[in-house]
């Protein structure tokens, strides 16, 4: 039984997900304040909005070949474009279908498991 795309997910959820480490995961949280897991008994929690802001991440530092500080940037940039004065405030996510990509990502990837 999968999880409802709306579900937080584990570190280690997180981590097979996207491929990569958990420090890698705890390092990208004290580089990027956008990311903000939810923390119980000390343990992370992740909604799906951090699932696709983390994807976006590894994919700017990994494929895109972006610095740590470019993707700062690029996360400012994109985060004054989408709150500034004009832009409506039910503007439909693009992370909604990334999310759906990913789920179906991973549960391709389950069969070959």
């Amino acid at each position: 039984m999968n999880k409802a795309e709306t579900a937080y997910r584990t570190i280690a959820e997180v981590s097979d997900l996207l491929q990569v480490q958990p420090s890698v995961l705890r390092f990208w949280e004290t580089q990027f304040h956008q990311v903000k897991p939810m923390k119980r008994m000390g343990r992370r929690y992740y909604s799906a909005e951090d699932v696709v802001l983390l994807a976006r991440i590894r994919d700017d530092l990994y494929q895109s070949g972006f610095t740590i500080k470019g993707v700062q940037k690029r996360l400012r940039e994109h985060t004054i474009a989408t709150t500034g004065p004009g832009v409506p405030s039910e503007t439909p996510k693009a992370s909604d279908s990334l999310l759906r990509d990913l789920v179906e990502i991973r549960d391709s990837l389950a069969d070959y498991i």
